[in-house]
């Protein structure tokens, strides 16, 4: 009866009474109403209906200003309602109600507009995974006090699991029994290390993420069957490209090297070869190294720490295409004109020599200051034509609408013991931009390929933004005093990069171009192509990283199933349909596990980089504006908040339309993009959380 219920509520949007529903579904008889009445109340206990405060029932997708999902709590003390095809729900701290990091929660909408806020109505669902946290005594007891302040429990471990554990530890913890709402028993799952030890702050946090340093016993026991060096047996087949001018180019610290290039120019024709780590030769379906990889799903770069996604007997050796050795590959070679079209390629399993390990900062003494580093003598010729390439292949994406937002990211720069010292900003230069174009160009080749084939494959998506939020986005640039001469009647990628544009002499360019990034979708992996929205790529796939990213080594698999073994079965197309669903929706979520472990240990580490600045002044823009308060982001990127009850002078009052603060008397403005001078008041690595307080700003005379 259930499945008749929510059918037959799909087709209504206004609230019935029982007695509605009963004669929607044609029940005549006191039993029929009395099965109807007990589902209903179990589909409301299910939070699949709402019932209204009059006694009606309605669907809860269908609720006006309601909504169910899982809350993403910051450790500055607000939150995010995660919804998958809708923009997420801002959480003002007092709005929480009780609520701790992925609870389940009834959320009602009470604003709308740019940033849409809301506040937490019921707690639906506790599903604490990992608790990680430090180990305290108290009394004859051994509790776990969670880093994140936002778990608000007591915890107490079992004296089974804890025997090894000392005051100090940090532990990974599972709750197993539930004493009272604030008041769980857990078992010590692992003894992290001590909260002292180098480099146990960034491991805690992975491991909040389910980002495991460890592999299991099985993989490592397979690992004895992986060999240090290639087998000639495994050359047969594969084309020999060891002749060609084949190397890579990456960060001086990199060790896992999953990418080479090469160019050739004949007749006006550019040949650029992409050729990328063929780890799918040695990590199978259906053994453990393939399961673990499944499980990881990604890398995870924190700070400069990485839990790797391979074991790094894979990852640094045999997989990485290190110079000198002899490497197996996947091979695309592009043949492309002087437009930045693709006119013919080739993709084809191959083996390489890498000739010479490059970096970043000695490719750009060549590209951008002309000055030829020592060991590069032969190779300039080569990376000069690759820039000239690059730049004809950005200009092609530029011209169909390829967006760039240019957000600067930070680098934390630490000690030997692991500690913050400085802060830096990562440039895109002419090096990296040039490695970024030609792997777009072989990841949209191999997208486009397969697509061609209408077989089952892994794309990354990108969908379009959502019309509200563009109009949203459009009347705070029209609050801050500027006119849009862009048309926007149809989003297109054509008209974000125009208005992009328009933004750019503007001094608030990054805090907007921020904010336009944020009222887009999200990238993902997907089975179905929808296309690229950001790089205006109508088929594109990850190929390029199979070492540090599950799905491109699910397309490399894919590849070898279709074009080598040629298996267009049913039996194989019919597996695929089902599995590659899973597989993105995996990887998606452990992408978004890995991104929010890199915020969070960019967040501690700015923090325990500002305890040694307190009291220091500096000049900042103000980011955002919250209702209670807004953040000052700093030339090196580290953002800290003001709160509003240290705002000097006035009683404030939060308008979110403007995204600003407003004085009530004086009517003093503090608005994203405002020069500010602030003074760091406090900073606290436990808290991740950095404070300001004011000491001038654009309203001051003097």
């Amino acid at each position: 009866m259930k499945e008749q219920i929510l059918e037959v509520l799909n087709n209504v949007h206004e609230a019935k009474t029982l007695i509605e529903i009963n004669d929607l579904l044609g029940l005549t008889t006191v039993l029929e109403y009395q099965e109807l009445q007990k589902n209903i109340e179990e589909l409301v206990n299910d939070y699949q209906i709402y019932k209204t405060k009059k006694d009606k029932y309605l669907l809860m997708k269908n609720c006006p200003g309601l909504k169910i999902g899982k809350i993403s709590v910051n450790k500055k003390g607000f939150g995010f309602l995660v919804l998958n095809k809708e923009d997420d729900i801002y959480i003002a701290k007092d709005d929480i109600n009780g609520a701790i990091n992925d609870d389940t929660v009834l959320v009602e909408i009470t604003e709308k507009g740019l940033e849409p806020a809301g506040k937490v109505l019921k707690i639906v669902k506790r599903d604490l995974k990992n608790i990680v946290g430090e180990v305290k005594i108290e009394g004859n007891k051994k509790i776990v006090e969670p880093d994140d302040d936002k778990v608000n429990l007591k915890i107490i471990l079992s004296s089974e699991t804890s025997k090894n554990c000392v005051e100090g530890h940090k532990v990974l913890a599972k709750l197993s029994q539930k004493i009272n709402n604030k008041t769980y028993i857990a078992d010590c799952l692992k003894i992290l290390g001590h909260k002292d030890d180098a480099g146990i702050d960034i491991l805690s946090i992975a491991y909040k993420y389910d980002i495991f340093a460890e592999f299991s016993p099985e993989t490592l026991k397979e690992l004895d069957n992986i060999p240090e060096e290639v087998n000639k047996n495994d050359l047969i087949d594969r084309k020999d490209l060891t002749d060609k001018m084949i190397f890579t180019i990456d960060g001086a610290d990199t060790k896992d090297i999953d990418d080479a290039i090469s160019l050739d120019i004949k007749d006006g024709i550019y040949t650029l070869g992409v050729h990328i780590a063929d780890v799918s030769h040695y990590v199978k379906e259906n053994t453990s190294l393939g399961d673990d990889a499944l499980k990881r799903g990604t890398s995870a770069y924190l700070a400069d720490t990485v839990i790797p996604m391979l074991p790094h007997k894979l990852s640094n050796g045999i997989c990485s295409l290190n110079e000198g050795v002899i490497r197996l590959t996947m091979s695309c070679m592009m043949n492309i004109d002087k437009f930045g079209k693709i006119i013919s390629y080739d993709i084809f399993p191959s083996y390489i020599k890498s000739r010479k390990k490059m970096t970043y900062d000695q490719v750009n003494e060549i590209l951008e200051n002309n000055h030829i580093p020592k060991g590069y003598e032969e190779y300039e010729k080569t990376l000069k034509n690759m820039h000239e390439l690059a730049k004809i292949l950005r200009k092609e994406k530029v011209a169909r609408g390829y967006i760039e937002f240019d957000i600067p990211e930070a680098k934390i720069i630490q000690d030997e013991k692991g500690k913050a010292i400085d802060i830096k900003k990562r440039e895109q230069k002419a090096g990296e931009s040039l490695i970024e174009d030609f792997m777009i160009a072989a990841n949209e080749t191999v997208a486009t390929h397969i697509s061609n084939m209408s077989l089952p494959f892994i794309y990354r998506i990108h969908d379009l933004p959502n019309p509200d939020k563009i109009t949203d986005f459009l009347n705070l640039v029209k609050a801050l005093g500027y006119t849009i001469k862009t048309n926007i009647k149809e989003i297109t990628p054509k008209t974000m990069q125009s208005l992009l544009n328009e933004l750019k002499d503007k001094p608030e360019f990054i805090i907007l171009s921020t904010l336009l990034l944020r009222s887009m979708k999200k990238a993902e992996y997907s089975k179905t192509n929808i296309g690229h929205f950001g790089l205006a790529s109508r088929n594109y796939t990850h190929f390029t990283s199979p070492i540090r990213r599950f799905p491109d080594l699910t397309v490399h698999r894919l590849l070898k199933k279709y074009l080598i073994e040629r298996d267009y079965s049913m039996s194989t197309i019919n597996y695929l349909e089902n599995s590659l669903v899973e597989i993105a929706e995996h990887s998606s979520d452990r992408e978004v596990a890995a991104t929010n472990a890199e915020r969070d240990v960019n967040d501690m580490k700015m923090a325990e980089y500002m305890e040694s600045y307190i009291g220091e002044c500096y000049e900042g823009i103000i980011s955002s504006v919250t209702s209670f308060g807004f953040f000052v982001e700093l030339p090196n990127l580290v953002e800290g908040l003001v709160h509003i009850s240290n705002i000097p002078g006035d009683y404030y009052e939060y308008v979110p339309e403007l995204l600003s603060l407003i004085g009530k008397s004086t009517k003093k403005t503090y608005r994203i993009g405002d020069k500010i001078k602030v003074k760091v008041a406090n900073a606290s690595k436990e808290t991740a959380q950095i404070d300001f307080d004011i000491v001038g700003d654009k309203n001051d005379r003097n």
